[in-house]
């Protein structure tokens, strides 16, 4: 597998376990987001499969699969520095270490996707 794959799977598992930690913390309500954890998951759900696309287009193509990854990229960032605002505003959610170690390492992972995609989009290399 390249290096993108990895990345990708990273990247993505890592946001699926935050958002296992954000049921937890019932992060519909931090948005505004009407109908509870029904409606929360079902949000979810076009995302995963979207994403999940996209590591099959990783893996068949990676230069069309690049830009899957540099989109799941920038949302792994935002995640990170949307919950970092969360917490200037002082919200009480996420104030765990395992909450933060999860979204820092989403963060880094999301840097590393990130730089790996744009590699792969300029140089049309395999990943």
């Amino acid at each position: 597998m390249t290096k993108l794959v990895h990345l990708y799977v990273w990247t993505v598992t890592l946001l699926v376990a935050h958002q296992i930690d954000s049921a937890y913390w019932r992060e519909w309500n931090l948005f505004g987001i009407p109908g509870g954890v029904q409606v929360f998951v079902l949000l979810n759900l076009p995302l995963v499969l979207l994403f999940l696309f996209g590591l099959v287009q990783v893996v068949r193509a990676p230069h069309v699969g690049a830009r899957f990854a540099l989109a799941l990229a920038l949302v792994g960032a935002a995640t990170f520095f949307i919950h970092l605002w969360f917490v200037w505003q002082g919200h009480p959610e996420f104030q765990v270490f395992t909450s933060w170690a999860i979204l820092s390492a989403t963060l880094v992972a999301s840097l590393g996707l990130g730089w790996r995609s744009i590699g792969v989009l300029r140089t049309r290399e395999p990943g």
